[in-house]
């Protein structure tokens, strides 16, 4: 898995690194059926100096779509594990999607009321 990370107004690049590489061995083990080649993960972190509010960014490059997530939050961590939450969800659910759970979801068995008479 391919990462690139670029900073704007943020300080501390060694505490925002080893969140990212802890959210990205969770990402990767969703990713596992994909070669790591082909994956590849941007992420943005950037600081609204007017309102002191952190920004992530998050592009996830798959062979079969690109996935997109943004967070702000009072601090770079917080920021971080929002977008990383939001992006897992995009990603199982595209996952469902490629598998076709939706065609295998069993429907609920109908009622037969009888008439009375």
């Amino acid at each position: 898995m391919k990462l690139m990370i670029s900073y704007k107004n943020v300080e501390a690049h060694k505490a925002v690194e080893t969140e990212v590489e802890r959210h990205m061995g969770k990402l990767g083990k969703l990713l596992q059926s994909y070669s790591p080649d082909l994956v590849q993960v941007h992420v943005t972190f950037s600081k609204n100096l007017r309102t002191e509010e952190s920004c992530c960014a998050l592009n996830l490059s798959l062979p079969s779509a690109t996935l997109h997530a943004t967070s702000t939050g009072a601090s770079v961590r917080t920021s971080c594990k929002k977008a990383f939450s939001e992006l897992e969800a995009q990603v199982k659910k595209h996952q469902a999607m490629l598998r076709k759970d939706y065609e295998w979801k069993r429907k609920r068995p109908r009622v037969r009321i009888e008439a009375l008479s």
